[in-house]
C-alpha cells in the first residue's frame, strides 16, 4: 500500500478510529526508540572501539606512564570469586585456575 493510499484509507475511518489507530502507532513507535536506546547497534561499538584501539596502540606499546605496569603482567592475582589466575602466556590459558 502506498502512502496515497494509507491516507485515503485514513480518510474513511471514523475519528474515534483514526486517533485509536494514531495511539497504536505512537506506541509502536515509543517501543522502537526505546529498544534502540537500550542496545546500541553492537557492530558499530565493535567497529568504534577496534578503531579507538588501534589508533592507541603506538602509545600503549611505547608510552612509559602506560607500560610500567606491564612488570605486573607475569604475577598471579585473585578474580573476585577468590580464584588465583595466572596471566595468559604461550603456556596457559585464562580458564586455568587454582583455589
Amino acid at each position: 500500500m502506498t502512502y496515497t493510499e494509507m491516507l485515503e484509507t485514513l480518510k474513511k475511518l471514523t475519528l474515534t478510529e483514526r486517533l485509536a489507530l494514531m495511539e497504536a502507532v505512537l506506541h509502536l513507535t515509543r517501543e522502537e526508540l526505546q529498544q534502540r536506546e537500550q542496545q546500541p547497534a553492537t557492530y558499530e561499538r565493535t567497529e568504534r572501539l577496534a578503531a579507538a584501539a588501534q589508533a592507541l596502540q603506538p602509545d600503549y606499546t611505547t608510552d612509559a606512564e602506560l607500560t610500567s605496569f606491564t612488570v605486573l603482567d607475569s604475577e598471579d592475582f585473585t578474580d573476585n570469586d577468590g580464584y588465583v589466575r595466572r596471566p595468559i602466556t604461550e603456556e596457559t590459558t585464562h580458564d586455568q585456575s587454582i583455589r
